[in-house]
């Protein structure tokens, strides 16, 4: 799934962590980062924040109930 304007950083890897399967970052070269990670974070933090403007992300969830609980939240932040 796509996501866009991603405003509260902390908000969302909080969500992150409270996924119960993996959730990956994919890169623009097809790399996947594990976003429940912290090292894997501050790496897409740094490639995100790289350019001073925040793309649209791409990511996967491997769990139904995860990738509802990713929608609510980018519908209620």
């Amino acid at each position: 799934m796509k996501v866009q304007n991603i405003t509260d950083i902390d908000a969302f890897f909080k969500m992150i962590a409270n996924c119960e399967g993996t959730v990956e970052l994919v890169t623009g070269e097809g790399d996947r980062l594990n976003l429940k990670s912290k090292l894997s974070q501050y790496v897409s933090l740094a490639k995100i924040f790289s350019n001073g403007d925040i793309p649209e992300l791409e990511i996967v969830a491997h769990e139904k109930e995860d990738v509802e609980r990713i929608l609510r939240f980018m519908m209620n932040n």
